[in-house]
């Protein structure tokens, strides 16, 4: 009779662990079926844009979510670099579809000669230092056919009106777009 019992405890016990597993796979099925919340979605693409290995100082990279779409934006002086910038997205759990509407900028050897002085005139001041110490230096420079465009966070309006003087002040440059966001912390 006690293996009679046993059995039936044991059936019962195995019957339940199964249906309880079954339950949880099935949870965690849906869950994979459920889109991400957009914030951490647009951390992940954040993440994968600011670790391609290519992407730099003179590169700006910026994206929209929306749902599960992607729209990726911005200048590269690479194409190798939009093509990176849309795999890495493609690739992130819950992201359906990607528009890569990235501008591959002309190669030109006068550009490239202001990029490099644009970059030693806005990080070689004392006060703009700080901003080139990061692995992505917070602010990019854009340089197409002789207009610079600057983006990115600053501190304060001084260190934005400081990077827009140093940046016109170089030989070369027809005009300077200043889109330097001053940060609210």
């Amino acid at each position: 009779m006690n293996r009679k019992i046993r059995a039936l405890l044991f059936g019962a016990m195995f019957a339940l662990s199964a249906a309880s597993m079954s339950h949880a796979a099935m949870a965690a099925n849906k869950a994979a079926q459920e889109p991400k919340p957009a914030s951490k979605l647009m951390k992940e693409v954040r993440h994968e844009l600011v670790m391609l290995p290519y992407y730099s100082v003179f590169d700006n990279l910026s994206y929209k979510v929306e749902g599960d779409k992607v729209t990726l934006m911005g200048q590269v002086t690479r194409p190798t670099l939009k093509s990176d910038a849309e795999a890495a997205v493609k690739s992130i759990e819950g992201v359906s579809s990607v528009d890569n509407q990235i501008e591959v900028l002309p190669t030109s050897p006068n550009d490239d000669r202001i990029r490099r002085a644009v970059y030693r005139a806005v990080y070689g001041e004392g006060a703009l230092f700080q901003y080139s110490l990061a692995n992505v230096p917070s602010v990019h420079i854009i340089v197409k056919n002789g207009h610079v465009t600057l983006e990115g966070v600053v501190n304060n309006e001084a260190d934005k009106n400081m990077a827009g003087l140093k940046a016109n002040g170089v030989s070369g440059v027809f005009s300077v777009t200043n889109n330097l966001v001053v940060s609210k912390s």
